[in-house]
């Protein structure tokens, strides 16, 4: 499956979405989603240089489009991402050299996490690595029956830290551990019942299932999907008491917001709200 259809496809994307076929990352909109795909399907679409500059560079032109209600990460290919670009970083050699690697690819995936509309990775194939890292960095992720996870540095003999961060916050402590002290591969069913992605298709269904998850959030108001984007982030690093006094903040100022009244009108008139951001 070489290019995703109903949220990516050329054809369905809007006139003024700059489309550069030979760019590292290609860029389509449809209806308030926009999804970004890894276009280097030769190298597995490693995070090489060019990718991590190429995907920081459209998350940071992406971050204050008032129109978004999603993004979507996609790939070319036969893998989703297969982690880091190993002929680079062994062509490094000096440790602040690495260091500035890993701090870079790890700038990347907060900035998936702090983007302000939910995140969604469509994974095909293999997704290993740092690949299994932008999978977990994104907030829902669905995949292919045939896709594959791993976080595979400990059969070269790295310990995959940088990937545990995200993969430890998004599945139990003793899957990670798992998954990260083993090297092994799981599949999709045992990603989704991990909790690393949230649902599985036939390789064919791959785009509609993924189309299904999309329209709900393009029926959401857009002040709840940005507020939820932020809070679910900050609440995570809280202590117990912390979060909930954050988050009672949090929904005071959202209650305060037109479409909530708005919401709440039609749900007692038993009506489709009328969103005034959509």
């Amino acid at each position: 499956m070489s290019r995703p259809q109903p949220a990516a496809a050329a054809t369905a994307a809007e006139p003024d979405a700059p489309v550069e076929p030979d760019a590292p990352v290609e860029r389509f909109e449809d209806r308030g989603i926009v999804t970004l795909v890894l276009n280097r399907p030769a190298s597995f679409n490693a995070l090489s240089d060019e990718m991590l500059d190429a995907l920081d560079a459209a998350l940071e032109a992406l971050a204050d489009e008032p129109h978004l209600h999603a993004l979507v990460i996609a790939a070319k290919g036969r893998a989703f991402c297969a982690g880091h670009d190993l002929k680079q970083m062994r062509a490094l050699g000096d440790e602040d050299d690495y260091r500035a690697l890993f701090t870079r690819c790890s700038r990347l995936m907060q900035r998936l996490q702090d983007f302000p509309v939910p995140v969604i990775a469509r994974v095909q194939g293999l997704a290993t690595a740092a690949g299994c890292q932008l999978v977990a960095s994104c907030d829902m992720a669905v995949a292919t029956s045939s896709a594959r996870f791993a976080v595979s540095g400990i059969n070269v003999g790295l310990f995959c830290s940088t990937p545990a961060v995200a993969l430890s916050r998004t599945i139990a402590p003793k899957h990670a551990a798992e998954m990260l002290f083993s090297g092994e591969f799981i599949d999709a069913e045992q990603a989704r019942d991990w909790g690393l992605i949230n649902r599985v298709a036939d390789d064919d269904a791959l785009d509609a299932t993924l189309e299904t998850l999309l329209d709900n959030l393009r029926a959401k108001s857009q002040v709840a999907l940005r507020t939820g984007k932020a809070m679910l982030g900050r609440q995570r690093s809280l202590p117990l008491g912390q979060a909930y006094a954050f988050a009672s903040e949090v929904m005071a100022a959202n209650m305060m917001a037109e479409d909530v009244a708005e919401g709440i009108d039609a749900f007692i008139a038993k009506r489709k709200p009328e969103w005034k951001h959509r």
